[in-house]
């Protein structure tokens, strides 16, 4: 969900797949007209895996891209799986798309991070040949660093035995890289402190290994104020925000004349806002919002016991929302079906709860929106009993459209609904077969029978059928249909059978 990281700047988030690894990240547009990208990885303790995202980064002027280092649930470095680089291929084709999509190159890029993120800052701006890298107390061993640090992570990175070859290999990455003169121009901004429990054995023995870089820049803070690694960056953030300004401004705080600017307030966005719009994590009509079978829309429910129900096809878990703040989440059955309960008593009132379902690769579904009122003494309702196997839900809950009692105007009435592990679903109306439609692999199905219906009220039965020939109990939808003209002929039955 899109948040303003500042007044008037909206944060916007998306997932890039089209790697080995589903890459999630954060995109917030450049203020008037900047022509920069800063590209932010996240350290071991950064709030959702997003780094330096908690506002202080609100008056940079440039592009920000945020990546998160979460995959499968674990932390990588943007590195690696099991010794498997295909996590390192994902995060850089994402970095290159936004810059193509940006009309940028690498020399207007700054990379920049903190701990794990100084690490990853450090690898990709040496590797790709990114102008800029600023890197907060990196730890260039990385593979001993998590194997005696992160056991977990090690597991997840360098195999589940952790071998010593692999621990070595990793270990070796970005030392490496700098000894083999990588990044040899670029303007390299290097932070750690006395008070640095890591920089005895994570940064000192490397410096030298710098030596023929033409703008490396080594930061020691030694103030009493900092205790520990954690709090390295947070002392020296006026430093910080200085130096990625000037970077922005195209300035590398060094002696020499440079040029600065470059601002560009009425450039074309198009390509960029596409490539955002296609990777947005919020997918369009492809992802339908799941079908919220209960509580009723408007209905009045007993606040000690909400239960919502519903459908969502092609969802691993949907997530439940009010008024922005995250409320639950429940997984998704095989066959679409779902059931989730706060947990507790609900405030009494009106309450407009937003459900949208995931899919496996983290994109969001479009919202459905359940306007309730919870009330004293009304009588709890119990989640919807769902048979094994077959249909879990009955007819009447997977119906759209005609809602019930809905007066139409007529005269052609279109049936809709989602009906989750059916194939068929069929129609009659006072014992007389009207049709029947055929239900899609999304759980969904539409029906016109393909007359005119007289006006006056109708009840339609509709039952469900699965592959296996059962029936849901049937089910009647009254409707109304309103300003037919006479002589309009009467609904009847068409043919087909169920």
């Amino acid at each position: 969900m899109s948040k303003a990281a500042a007044p008037g700047r909206k944060v916007l988030s998306g997932i890039e797949t089209s790697g080995g690894h589903s890459v999630e990240y954060r995109f917030a547009h450049a203020q008037k007209g900047n022509r920069h990208l800063v590209v932010v990885f996240a350290n071991f303790s950064a709030h959702q895996d997003y780094g330096w995202s908690n506002g202080v980064f609100d008056k940079l002027r440039a592009n920000i891209l945020w990546i998160r280092d979460k995959f499968e649930g674990n932390r990588t470095y943007y590195l690696c799986k099991g010794m498997d680089f295909s996590v390192e291929q994902s995060v850089i084709t994402l970095i290159s798309k936004v810059m193509k999509s940006l009309d940028l190159t690498p020399d207007s890029v700054t990379l920049w991070g903190g701990s794990k993120g100084g690490s990853a800052a450090l690898y990709f701006g040496l590797k790709y040949g990114f102008r800029n890298i600023v890197a907060i107390t990196p730890q260039f061993a990385i593979g001993s660093y998590v194997r005696d640090v992160h056991p977990g992570v090690a597991r997840f990175m360098l195999g589940e035995a952790v071998p010593e070859e692999n621990v070595r290999m990793v270990d070796a990455l970005i030392p490496d890289l700098v000894a083999s003169g990588a990044g040899r121009s670029a303007n390299i901004y290097l932070m750690s402190s006395a008070q640095d429990e890591q920089y005895p054995t994570q940064i000192e023995p490397y410096l030298r290994l710098f030596s023929s870089h033409e703008s490396f820049n080594f930061v020691f803070s030694d103030s009493p104020h900092i205790a520990d690694h954690t709090q390295v960056a947070g002392r020296n953030v006026p430093l910080l925000m200085g130096i990625a300004n000037m970077l922005i401004d195209g300035i590398a705080p060094r002696i020499g004349m440079v040029r600065n600017g470059f601002e560009e307030p009425g450039r074309d966005r198009s390509r960029i806002d596409a490539y955002l719009e296609s990777t947005s994590v919020v997918r369009g009509a492809e992802f339908p919002a799941p079908v919220v079978t209960a509580p009723l829309f408007q209905s009045e429910v007993s606040r000690e016991s909400v239960w919502f129900n519903g459908v969502a096809p092609g969802a691993v878990r949907v997530s439940v929302w009010e008024h922005g703040k995250f409320l639950g989440q429940t997984d998704v059955a095989p066959d679409g079906n779902w059931s989730w309960e706060l947990g507790r008593p609900w405030s009494k009132g009106k309450h407009p709860v937003k459900v949208f379902s995931v899919d496996t690769n983290g994109f969001q579904s479009q919202r459905a929106e359940v306007l309730f009122t919870a009330v004293d003494g009304a009588a709890p309702v119990s989640p919807a009993a769902a048979p094994a196997g077959g249909i879990s839900h009955d007819a009447a809950s997977g119906v759209l459209s005609p809602a019930a009692y809905e007066q139409v105007m007529g005269p052609q009435v279109v049936f809709t609904g989602v009906a989750a592990g059916a194939v068929q679903v069929g129609f009659r109306e006072q014992g007389t077969p009207l049709g029947s439609a055929a239900v899609g692999q999304d759980g969904r199905w539409s029906w016109d029978a393909g007359w005119e219906w007289t006006p006056g009220a109708h009840v339609v039965d509709v039952v469900v059928l699965d592959a296996f020939g059962g029936e849901s109990p049937i089910a009647q939808v009254p409707f109304s249909v309103m300003g037919v003209t006479a002589g309009a002929s009467a609904g009847g039955y068409y043919g087909g059978s169920y």
